[in-house]
């Protein structure tokens, strides 16, 4: 007994204890049903397993399409080193975000009906087949870090041929339904606060996930390297951060010149909720992190760069809730408070998002040292890193 006890530390105990909370809610949900477990109604179907679940997960989930471009497709190599555990964190979020969509379906026996039930106009057939594609991609693109543990070099070798083809494909899909999470909400032009709402919102939604995904990269390779107690590829992350605050740039000026063709700068001034909440969102998400990024002596400074991509996060998180729940609540005559269950729940998936990504790095060769000084020489070359933008604007 003294043996077992001397393996846990502070952070597996509060695991544990979030994974149990999750555990009870889960009974509640599929033992009691919807009404018992959650406050969602007919006038507020869509709450915070959609919000944050879905509509955060995916999104959050955006650096394994990210970094696979950058390095399979522009050919840029020296940001190898990340991208096993880039990947791990995507197929993580998206098989979490399906666990999550079992709870808030009615009938989550019935997900299957996607598969043989086609129906090309909706959106959310879209959204559907595009998650199980691109899941599908993920597991393939991650198959070799498994396979590896256990020298099925054969294997690896089939998987290595079929690899740029599959990675082409899994941009395709995820620029599919990153944007199609957008388009859900086009269809509430009447109840969506028009601070959010934009027939631009595929377009806005993609821009962002872009973003978030370069922020979770940087995020996850710190508490990585803390886990881990490895060395942390600054100056990788430091080159993320350039495009992180790129695609925050566009972002912002899109949405600014959105508002304005809308005439919708006024209700940057209202004060009601909907406005604290956007301003809150803008500058937590985006005006701190580009005034922070923009800077190299603060973008190269690992206290700075962490905070700045965990803000990134933050505001991304916040945005996809003010979506999904403040911009909603006014024309819905309700106001949606998450029930404890409803936190339970997406406490637990989360957590155990963290374990599995733990246990996974911590037995199979998620992070691969041996290129370590020949990367961290390359990625101080100024030259290179200008010609890879080039090449990257040209493509694009």
């Amino acid at each position: 007994m003294k043996n077992y006890l001397k393996h846990w530390t502070f952070w597996k105990a509060v695991a544990a204890l979030l994974l149990a909370i999750g555990a009870v809610a889960t009974v509640v949900r599929f033992g009691l049903g919807l009404g018992a477990a959650t406050n969602l109604n007919d006038q507020f179907p869509w709450g915070i397993w959609i919000g944050f679940d879905v509509l955060c997960g995916v999104g959050l989930a955006a650096g394994g399409f990210t970094i696979a471009s950058i390095v399979y497709i522009f050919n840029i190599k020296r940001f190898e080193p990340i991208i096993r555990p880039t990947i791990l964190t995507a197929f993580l979020g998206y098989l979490l975000v399906i666990v999550a969509l079992m709870f808030d379906l009615g009938r989550p026996w019935a997900i299957w009906h996607a598969i043989i039930m086609w129906n090309p106009h909706s959106v959310m057939f879209e959204v559907a087949w595009c998650v199980m594609l691109y899941t599908t991609v993920l597991s393939l693109e991650f198959a070799p870090v498994i396979l590896e543990k256990y020298n099925m070099t054969k294997t690896i070798k089939v998987l290595k041929r079929i690899s740029i083809p599959v990675i082409i494909l899994g941009v395709l899909l995820s620029t599919l339904h990153q944007s199609s999470l957008g388009t859900l909400y086009l269809i509430v032009p009447e109840k969506l606060y028009g601070l959010w709402y934009s027939p631009y919102l595929p377009v806005f939604f993609y821009f962002s996930a872009i973003a978030v995904g370069c922020a979770m990269v940087i995020f996850e390779s710190f508490l990585s390297s803390r886990a881990f107690k490895r060395g942390l590829e600054l100056p990788l992350l430091s080159q993320i951060g350039k495009v992180c605050v790129m695609m925050l740039s566009i972002y912002a000026a899109m949405k600014i010149v959105d508002l304005k063709d809308r005439n919708a700068l006024n209700l940057l001034f209202i004060p009601r909720t909907e406005t604290y909440l956007f301003w809150a969102e803008v500058t937590i998400g985006i005006i701190i992190p580009i005034a922070v990024l923009v800077q190299r002596r603060l973008r190269e400074n690992r206290r700075w760069l962490f905070v700045s991509a965990a803000m990134v996060v933050i505001g991304f998180i916040m945005n996809r809730m003010n979506i999904t729940v403040t911009g909603m609540e006014a024309a819905s005559g309700t106001t949606y408070i998450p029930s404890f269950l409803e936190f339970g729940t997406t406490i637990g998936i989360v957590t155990f998002g963290f374990v599995a990504f733990y246990y996974i790095a911590k037995y199979f060769p998620v992070f691969t040292e041996e290129h370590h000084d020949e990367m961290h020489e390359a990625v101080t070359a100024s030259q290179a890193w200008s010609k890879d933008i080039k090449k990257v604007s040209h493509a694009l």
